[in-house]
């Protein structure tokens, strides 16, 4: 499965080592180059210093044949702009943007984009341990609009499946510039 993430921060990075040691060809983007430092010496994939929100970058990076798009960057704005051009310019074949907005993320999941909503998961998360009921914003929504017309529902997020390919020809760990 090929896997292109933008935004090496701690999820990114985490992620990016999860999918590349489950057997997944992943690409991981991010506009410095000092944030591939998160990632392990072990990790195979791709580590490419670039603009998630720039078409030509995106090209570069494979994501026309990715069959997940995940944009993970601390902006909103960055994230949707991301996962929309991978949506709709590109065809990657399933898009995921984080959206820290709750309003946002049910906004966007009913343009169509999947939205993992981090303050929902959060406040989640931890109303559960208390014991408290949960809050109702949402988590993870599917997409209500015309890229995917799914139905409006939040689902837990599973783990990543196990794919065939395997990495990128690269020196692990090392950024390349798009």
């Amino acid at each position: 499965m090929k896997t292109i993430i933008v935004g090496c921060g701690r999820v990114g990075a985490s992620l990016a080592e999860a999918f590349d040691r489950a057997g997944h060809q992943v690409v991981i983007l991010d506009v410095s180059t000092r944030s591939f430092d998160r990632l392990p010496s072990s990790f195979s994939g791709d580590a490419v210093r670039g603009d998630g929100t720039d078409e030509d970058t995106l090209r570069r990076a494979g994501a026309e044949e990715a069959d997940l798009f995940i944009s993970l960057t601390e902006g909103d704005n960055r994230n949707i702009m991301a996962a929309q051009l991978a949506a709709e310019a590109l065809s990657a074949k399933r898009v995921i943007a984080k959206i820290n907005d709750p309003v946002r993320a049910k906004a966007y999941s009913e343009l169509g984009i999947v939205t993992l909503c981090r303050t929902g998961l959060m406040m989640d998360a931890i109303n559960d341990w208390l014991g408290l009921p949960a809050s109702g914003l949402p988590g993870l929504l599917q997409p209500r609009g015309h890229h995917e017309g799914g139905e409006h529902h939040e689902t837990d997020v599973a783990e990543p499946a196990r794919a065939g390919s395997g990495p990128v020809a690269a020196s692990p760990g090392t950024a390349q510039e798009a």
